[in-house]
């Protein structure tokens, strides 16, 4: 069964390849393809024979391009393996991340801290039987604090620590050792027949981390700050990698592979264009760019029309995975609101709710295990051969020498960057404000980790409909994608003004606006889903126009890298604001500056321009390319056009 999980032995034999010249009469034409290849049989990596003749029935450009790759056409189960995993996986972020790995961190270190006003009371000692989850009845601004709501310290290395940045400063860190594992991990991702062992290793390290949650009490808070980042990177290394399995799924797809196939267009029910609302590659990309041994197609087809099939199967698939990962997440949301309620809404009912939410990442990951082939990628020719030790030394220089050289080529493009310095303060901004709204509505606000909860469960559903929706909105008011993206921002700004019109004396003698009662978290949490639903999106969108086409793996690598490492700041600097303030509504002050700060750099961003100067890139990356191939390769075409949308 170990096996079976990780396949980490050598890879399989490849079956011996039959020139489509020689196929006989009683084989199927290269123009059609087997529906046994859809049957519900068994689809890993051991499957039956009749899958592994798959990879015989092709014309010439089927056969291997390198040593151990599968050929074989990409399954139903295998499909169904990809997104049993967004299901499993999901959760972490909606309910962990999102919701109760913040307060259940604070929490932990509120039981252990004393209050700041006087670092002699404990601020467990206040600590009485829970009110109803959903009282929201908070004291005015001018009564006087409770232990268990007042602003507490905790003693770390010598240095009070706020609570609630003690949860932010946890999170900096776990999103710094995410983008180093992510970067350096990358060439093993993309290239060898480590991709799946190290998928599987760190999904079960992540679902028994966050498990283990149960076992934290206050006095090992430190404890569970490191469960967190274990987590949390845990989960960052199986996006990557779980990823960087959709290319290898389209590539191999039977649209793909026979794309004269009369057959072809009833496999997955209706492949229309009308199906495909965009023709933008998106972030579920291998890390990193391939090796000169896998980027060139063994036949040339037209590269729009290829470019489109693919970008448009690619966007399905991925899109398929992101609703079925937000189900997931929503019905495991629902059930930890019924079990803090159930179980009273203390600590242990955070603790809990992780362990259940490790249950299901690690429950649901074994699905993915079965069904998921191994998919070697291409190997490395300056480890081939060499040890362990060595294999991944040459794997952890390839992904940085890798990333370096993509930095090198955007750095030439104006318009790029100007975007990559927008995404980077817009992607800090989102994540923080996720963590500053929990932790202010927790500390300030008084809610109930049930009340805080169904924040979630709103803003994640006005995500959903935010996605569908920002299209139409953008056709109906003839927006450009910059402009579209510009009035998300706009649109976003208004959540840490809105807590700023707390520190003026006339809203604040009101009782209410500018974030004074627990109610008015739910409207901005509905504008936080809504926004981000379109946010997200047209950022691919228009990221996918600014890059050169052919080299979207690359690039896209870089966007991840972008959107995944700039959280490290954010929260950072909203804990030394809180321990400097002690409080968290001053951080909206820094949260409105982050956010507005994109608006001009995304201004100057001239798509038109963009393109061109991605097109002369291109033509110089696929001179380079040609220039470094063995003789027997070609560099793959390069239409004269950027792919057609």
């Amino acid at each position: 069964m170990t096996r079976d999980f990780f396949e980490s032995s050598t890879p399989q034999p490849q079956p011996t390849i039959t020139s489509s010249s020689t196929l006989t009469s009683n084989q199927p034409s290269p123009k059609g393809y087997p529906n046994s290849s859809y049957s519900n049989e068994a689809d890993d990596e051991h499957s039956s024979d009749s899958d592994s003749d798959l990879s015989n029935m092709g014309p010439d450009h089927d056969r291997p391009q390198y040593e151990g790759e599968d050929t074989r056409l990409t399954s139903r189960k295998e499909l169904s393996g990809f997104y049993a995993y967004g299901w499993a996986a999901e959760v972490f972020v909606v309910c962990g991340i999102g919701s109760f790995i913040p307060m259940t961190l604070e929490q932990l270190a509120r039981e252990r801290g004393v209050l700041a006003i006087d670092h002699k009371t404990p601020c467990r000692a206040g600590f009485s039987a829970p009110e109803p989850p959903f009282n929201y009845t908070s004291p005015s601004f001018t009564a006087a604090a409770s232990p268990e709501t007042a602003q507490c310290v905790v003693n770390i290395l010598g240095r009070d620590i706020n609570t609630a940045s003690f949860a932010m400063y946890t999170f900096s860190v776990s999103v710094l050792v995410q983008a180093l594992l992510i970067i350096s991990m990358s060439g093993a991702a993309d290239h060898g027949r480590f991709r799946k062992t190290l998928l599987l290793i760190f999904a079960f390290s992540g679902g028994i981390a966050t498990m283990l949650f149960l076992a934290v009490v206050p006095k090992l808070f430190m404890i569970g700050a490191l469960l967190a980042i274990i987590a949390n990177t845990c989960y960052g290394a199986t996006s990557v990698l779980i990823n960087s399995f959709l290319p290898l799924l389209v590539r191999n797809h039977p649209t793909i592979r026979y794309p004269n196939s009369s057959s072809s267009v009833s496999v997955y029910s209706n492949e229309s264009d009308e199906d495909y609302h965009g023709t933008f590659p998106v972030e579920t990309t291998a890390l990193l760019h391939d090796s000169g041994a896998d980027v060139t197609p063994p036949t040339r087809r037209s590269p729009a029309t290829t470019t489109s099939h693919e970008l448009r199967l690619s966007t399905k698939f991925s899109s398929y995975g992101i609703a079925i990962g937000y189900s997931g997440a929503l019905l495991l949301q629902t059930l930890a609101i019924v079990i803090v309620v159930l179980t009273g809404s203390s600590l242990f009912s955070l603790r809990l709710v992780l362990f259940v939410v490790g249950v299901w990442w690690t429950f649901f990951t074994f699905p993915a295990a079965y069904w998921l082939r191994p998919r070697p990628g291409p190997p490395l020719e300056t480890i081939d051969g060499q040890g362990r030790a060595r294999t991944w030394l040459g794997y952890f220089l390839f992904s940085w020498k890798s990333l370096i050289k993509t930095v090198t080529h955007a750095r030439r493009l104006k318009d790029l960057l100007f975007f990559l310095g927008a995404w980077f303060l817009l992607s800090d901004g989102i994540a923080t404000v996720v963590g500053t709204a929990v932790l202010f509505a927790k500390t300030t606000l008084e809610m109930k980790p049930a009340a805080l909860a169904l924040i979630n469960v709103i803003a994640t559903l006005a995500g959903v409909v935010g996605a569908v929706s920002w299209n139409g909105l953008s056709l109906f008011m003839g927006l450009k994608p910059t402009h579209t993206i510009i009035a998300c921002i706009i649109l976003f700004e208004l959540i840490p003004l809105y807590g700023l019109l707390g520190f003026i004396p006339a809203v604040k003698s009101l009782g209410f606006l500018g974030l004074q009662q627990p109610w008015e978290m739910y409207p901005l949490g509905a504008l936080y889903g809504f926004v981000l639903g379109g946010l997200s999106s047209y950022c691919r969108s228009l990221f996918g126009e600014l890059i050169p086409p052919g080299f979207e793996t690359a690039f896209f690598a870089l966007f991840a890298i972008t959107d995944k490492g700039s959280s490290i700041f954010g929260p950072a600097i909203v804990g030394a604001i809180t321990d400097a303030t002690g409080g968290i509504r001053p951080a909206f002050i820094f949260l409105a500056v982050l956010i507005a700060i994109p608006i001009p750099l995304m201004l100057m961003v001239d798509v038109e321009r963009g393109k061109k100067e991605a097109l002369e890139m291109a033509r110089t990356l696929e001179y380079e390319s040609q220039s470094i191939l063995p003789q027997d390769q070609s560099a793959p075409e390069l239409s004269s056009s950027p792919p057609e949308s």
